[in-house]
């Protein structure tokens, strides 16, 4: 049993599927669920209504279920359901929950509802902003944002250097970075660097310098910007 009434969507062409989640979810008990068999329809009630967790399948006729997971956002947990194991790698890069693999017997539904309920807590929880969680290699991983000493742009990636001196690789980048950091305690000082307001000791408009001792550069476009967040700090 789930311990807290989860607002649930399913969309998926096909109607035995959408019959078994609904099945399961009613022997689960404390779901509410709304099954939609058209994708846009399904789309749109999710926009709209804004649920705890979206089942998707992927192959359907008229979208594909990882542009509507493009389309959710980071608000929404979900669970992918499709018999194409060759998208379990896609699902894990746009961070859902789970992969259920048709067909799926109840237990392993079980298990991703559990996973996805403890998101889902997480995310309504005060320690969403405490933490951020990244994808490095194949695991999700919890950074607690106190412990970011700054973050590099590699590629498509990101580096994560703590303030114990260790780093963690990331499968986002910057800009992914940067949109799940609290607004209030980073800045992007250049193309390349995050860092967080509270580590930064001094500052110019060509670098800044952080608790740790380490230097980076501050690029022109982010110049004015950083300016003022710090001079509004000093000023409070």
């Amino acid at each position: 049993m789930m311990d807290t009434r989860m607002k649930c969507i399913a969309i998926d062409d096909e109607p035995i599927a959408l019959s078994v989640i609904t099945q399961f979810c009613n022997r689960l008990g404390n779901i509410g669920l709304a099954v939609y068999s058209d994708p846009q329809v399904g789309l749109e009630a999710v926009l709209k209504e804004r649920p705890d967790i979206v089942f998707l399948d992927i192959e359907m006729n008229d979208i594909n279920g990882l542009s509507i997971a493009k389309l959710i956002g980071d608000k929404t947990a979900f669970i992918f359901t499709t018999a194409y194991l060759q998208y379990a790698l896609d699902g894990f890069d746009l961070d859902a929950v789970d992969f259920l693999h048709k067909p799926f017997a109840y237990d392993r539904f079980r298990q991703a509802m559990e996973k996805a309920s403890r998101r889902v807590k997480y995310m309504k929880s005060g320690e969403a902003r405490k933490v951020i969680i990244v994808k490095q290699e194949y695991a999700n991983v919890s950074v607690p944002v106190s412990d970011i000493m700054y973050v590099e742009a590699m590629e498509n990636y990101s580096k994560i250097f703590k303030i114990d001196g260790t780093c963690i690789i990331s499968h986002s980048n910057l800009k992914g970075i940067m949109d799940i950091l609290p607004l209030d305690s980073f800045v992007r000082i250049h193309r390349s660097y995050i860092a967080p307001v509270n580590k930064i000791i001094s500052f110019n408009k060509q670098s800044i310098r952080l608790s740790s001792g380490k230097t980076l550069p501050v690029g022109k476009q982010f110049a004015d910007n950083l300016s003022n967040i710090m001079n509004k700090i000093s000023n409070q």
